[in-house]
């Protein structure tokens, strides 16, 4: 089990008392600054000072991983950017479970309504600047670097694992970083990884809603092919057209519908599925109240309404009442992202405490 220090009071006071580079990473879901509940905790998103004592006991390199609203992510990334972090990415967590809150008209408007239905939770992916290389950077602090590795993506698809699996393509690789080819270059062979597909800034919460959404998706490259059949209302840019007898086929592995030996790379080999991002549920009950003494009865009933959720007594409640609580394996996936082995992992606002539960587990 590792280590832990849980310190009780402002978060501001208690981060000024840390030492200067003590932490590897800072993984957090803070206040959104949507006045949720009514709670006075949330009436906004923390104050540049929060995120620039953050910076401070963060190593060089270090990164930051900080949840939002979809409504109030702007503010925040606006200030952990004013703090003096490096945006670097936004990692959409995406689900089905939402339920609109709105207001919807009647009469002569029926059919309006005041609001979407929410289906997403941006993640600001930050970065505190340092001198030098990555690499450099690395050897000294540990930080700097994502754990690619470490959140490889599994795929349920024999193709895509086969050790056989290559496709052409002109990307070099210079220094560490992917280097676009130019006209004229050489193709190289790109080989799967065994481990798994790169990580992407997109998560799911693995329901039938979002899984749905994936295959043949509107906007989303098509798997080539030359059959009429195949091509016909897919809905997606990326199709090719029917090629001549003679030309090289996609239709299967290895060879062509008339038996002629496919070019390599020509097969897309990536499928639509939403298999190839990693997934993570809402936090179950069972999560939620883990090491709690709990009927692990709901609070509120199945279809209740947002209004039932927010008169609820959440404090009578036999369990954690916290409203908000994120899954455990959602955080391991994120603390394994960016907190190097045997790291520190600093949450300035623990909740019920997600992330020192997945941390510990991880062994941070």
């Amino acid at each position: 089990m590792s280590d832990y220090t849980i310190m009780v009071g402002d978060c501001l006071e208690l981060l000024r008392r840390m030492p200067d580079s003590s932490v590897d990473s800072v993984v957090t879901d803070p206040p959104y600054g949507i006045s949720f509940m009514g709670k006075k905790w949330d009436y906004d998103v923390p104050a540049t000072e929060v995120w620039a004592e953050c910076l401070r006991v963060l190593k060089p390199g270090g990164h930051l991983l900080a949840f939002a609203g979809t409504r109030t992510q702007h503010r925040m990334a606006v200030r952990i950017e004013d703090a003096g972090f490096e945006i670097r990415d936004m990692i959409a967590w995406v689900y089905g479970s939402g339920f609109p809150k709105s207001h919807n008209l009647d009469g002569e408007h029926d059919g309006w309504g005041t609001a979407l239905k929410p289906a997403l939770e941006p993640i600001t992916v930050a970065r505190k600047p340092f001198s030098g290389t990555v690499v450099a950077n690395v050897q000294v602090h540990g930080t700097g670097a994502l754990n690619i590795d470490g959140c490889r993506v599994r795929a349920a698809d024999a193709m895509t694992l086969a050790k056989n699996w290559n496709r052409l393509t002109t990307v070099d690789m210079r220094g560490g970083n992917y280097v676009g080819g130019k006209s004229g270059k050489i193709p190289r062979t790109a080989e799967a990884s065994d481990l798994g597909r790169w990580p992407a800034n997109l998560i799911h919460d693995g329901s039938a809603e979002v899984i749905a959404a994936f295959p043949d998706a509107p906007g989303q490259l098509a798997a080539t092919s030359t059959s009429d059949t195949q091509r016909a209302g897919q809905n997606v840019y990326g199709n090719m057209k029917r090629g001549r007898g003679t030309e090289a086929s996609a239709n299967n592995e290895n060879a062509g519908v008339v038996g002629f030996q496919m070019k390599p790379g020509a097969r897309r080999l990536d499928s639509g599925s939403a298999a190839r991002f990693f997934y993570c549920a809402k936090t179950s009950r069972k999560d939620r109240n883990e090491g709690l003494l709990s009927s692990d009865a709901p609070a509120v009933a199945k279809d209740a309404t947002m209004r039932d959720c927010e008169t609820a007594e959440w404090s009578a409640r036999n369990g954690n009442s916290h409203p908000t609580v994120k899954p455990t394996d959602l955080m391991a996936y994120l603390l394994r992202l960016v907190t190097p082995a045997g790291g520190v992992v600093l949450d300035p606002f623990m909740g019920s405490g997600s992330t020192g539960k997945a941390a510990m587990r991880e062994g941070f």
